[in-house]
């Protein structure tokens, strides 16, 4: 089967789909001059592509390195026929920047079969002293900060939270009064705070991401020791949680959240 060319392409739209489709390609982000140099584009107008497709979501810019790569947007557009794994590559930006601007260690979590919760990434601080988390370690959905977000969301009522906070393991468990109070704070704020309960001396922030049916599918979460993260910054990093879940949730759903 072939496809006719059109009479007449809109160059600028042609151009702009081969700069997506070469940083779709790329492991890692690509500065404009390779961009352009690779695609054999003038760098002006490599320039206005790659600042057009930002604008629109498509594609992220690290001010950091001064690259770029593919963005959640791109997952909004192909929806239908992404697999739930791959929006792993595209949410890390999100956790990068957690990392960077807050100082902890930012993971994503993705949900599994019996109720349980697996690192699917993450991202480190600069800082010498972190929290470690391996990828791949699995927890039970409903522990800590991620654990209360996803009970947020869950449809569970009190008897039921009840029975699954029951076989929970924690350094310091809370009474199940404030883990259900931690439940509901989450339904209204939009994150959830664990402070030092499933870990002594570790805080962790969660917020949940939402499938299209509003039921939690992921959450990404920020750890980081609890002497570092209390007060204002703790609100802040809650607050950023909160409105990077939102923007996941709105591509996972098609837009639709």
């Amino acid at each position: 089967m072939t496809t006719e060319q059109p009479e007449k392409l809109v160059g600028a739209l042609v151009g702009g789909l081969r700069v997506l489709r070469y940083l779709s390609a790329a492991p890692s982000g690509v500065g404009v001059t390779r961009v352009a140099r690779d695609l054999q584009l003038n760098s002006s107008t490599c320039y206005n592509f790659l600042k057009t497709l930002v604008y629109e979501g498509l594609v992220t810019f690290d001010e950091a390195t001064k690259t770029y790569s593919i963005a959640l947007g791109l997952v909004e557009l192909a929806k239908g026929v992404l697999e739930q794994g791959s929006y792993v590559r595209l949410v890390h930006p999100h956790l990068r920047d957690i990392a960077r601007g807050h100082g902890v260690t930012a993971t994503l979590w993705q949900r599994t079969s019996n109720e349980r919760v697996v690192l699917v990434d993450r991202a480190d601080t600069d800082s010498s002293v972190r929290v470690h988390m391996s990828v791949g370690q699995r927890l039970p959905m409903y522990i800590a900060a991620l654990g209360r977000c996803m009970a947020a969301h869950s449809g569970l009522d009190d008897k039921e939270l009840r029975q699954r906070f029951d076989n929970l393991r924690w350094d310091d468990k809370p009474p199940f009064q404030d883990y259900l109070e931690g439940v509901r704070e989450a339904r209204e704020k939009g994150y959830a705070v664990d402070a030092g309960n499933y870990v002594k001396g570790v805080s962790t922030v969660s917020a949940a991401v939402l499938d299209e049916f509003g039921k939690p599918a992921m959450a990404i979460s920020a750890v980081g020791f609890s002497a570092q993260v209390s007060g204002d910054a703790l609100e802040r990093l809650g607050a950023d949680l909160r409105d990077r879940a939102v923007l996941i949730t709105r591509a996972l759903s098609g837009g639709r959240a």
